[in-house]
């Protein structure tokens, strides 16, 4: 008994050692990652303080807290983000189901893939960005549109990489399932699918940004709501922290991935009563 003890001792204590030394590597992480973007706020509000860029221009990480403060209390964020998260969702899911199903195809039927390779490398080598406009003409400016300009973004590069996952699997083990006695539906469900599935969750994360981005280009052309026209209506109205909030919380949403206010124009608030500037305030 005390030998099978004496024998485990070392093992166990090199495993804890290893165990220590990872939950070290990963706090690490964590301190880095925190002092990097504690590094960035500071050094971003110490260069507005001091005028090194002009705060009018690319506001400050103060104004931008309190412009979140602000939009919170209004309760008009929190629904942009949910809009937004929520458009992203459909068009994620979307893209999901539909490139799955056309990667499925194009595996089945090879002559089909050879005819349509050619054509998916074009689709995806378009810039996504130019056929939200074309999008707002064909189908007037609404949730589906947008939710169709996000699945424009990532629908082409998702077939062809679940597609090149499919294909990397070992033609051997193909080879054993048909000797078998296995047909297509055998391979893909019991080699195909499982052997892809790590190249799947890969696919899948950067799908979740893509669409984000497109629901955003979409939002910024035609909606009233969104996280897109947050950033473009701070941006065309000279509130430049409404659009670094809306940025920030883009980027946040991708990381773990609104500003619907009342546009009075008021002359009087930018240009003074008698148009001389005097009234021109910085958000």
């Amino acid at each position: 008994m005390k030998m099978r003890e004496q024998a485990k001792t070392p093992e166990s204590s090199f495993q804890r050692a290893y165990l220590r030394q990872k939950k070290r590597e990963r706090e690490q992480v964590r301190v880095f990652r925190a002092l990097l973007l504690v590094s960035f706020l500071v050094l971003w509000e110490v260069a507005a303080d001091l005028r090194w860029i002009d705060p009018f221009i690319f506001s400050s990480p103060v104004r931008v807290g309190k412009t979140f403060v602000t939009l919170l209390t209004e309760q008009n964020l929190l629904r942009h983000i949910g809009i937004t998260v929520y458009e992203t969702g459909i068009s994620f899911l979307l893209v999901s189901t539909l490139g799955m199903a056309f990667a499925v195809l194009l595996w089945l039927f090879p002559r089909f893939s050879a005819v349509m390779e050619p054509y998916l490398v074009v689709l995806n080598s378009l810039p996504k960005s130019a056929l939200a406009p074309l999008l707002i003409v064909w189908m007037g400016a609404n949730v589906k549109t947008i939710i169709t300009a996000g699945i424009s973004v990532a629908i082409f590069g998702s077939v062809i990489s679940i597609y090149s996952s499919f294909q990397s699997v070992e033609p051997d083990m193909l080879r054993l399932i048909a000797t078998l006695g296995g047909t297509k539906k055998d391979m893909l469900f019991r080699v195909v699918l499982p052997w892809s599935f790590p190249g799947l969750l890969a696919v899948w994360k950067v799908n979740i940004g893509l669409c984000l981005v497109g629901v955003v280009i979409g939002e910024f052309i035609g909606a009233r709501e969104g996280l897109g026209y947050l950033i473009i209506y701070g941006s065309q109205v000279f509130r430049y922290a409404h659009a670094r909030e809306g940025r920030m919380t883009d980027d946040w949403n991708r990381m773990s991935g609104r500003t619907k206010r009342n546009a009075v124009w008021r002359t009087t608030r930018f240009a003074g009563p008698r148009g001389n500037g005097k009234n021109l305030r910085t958000v």
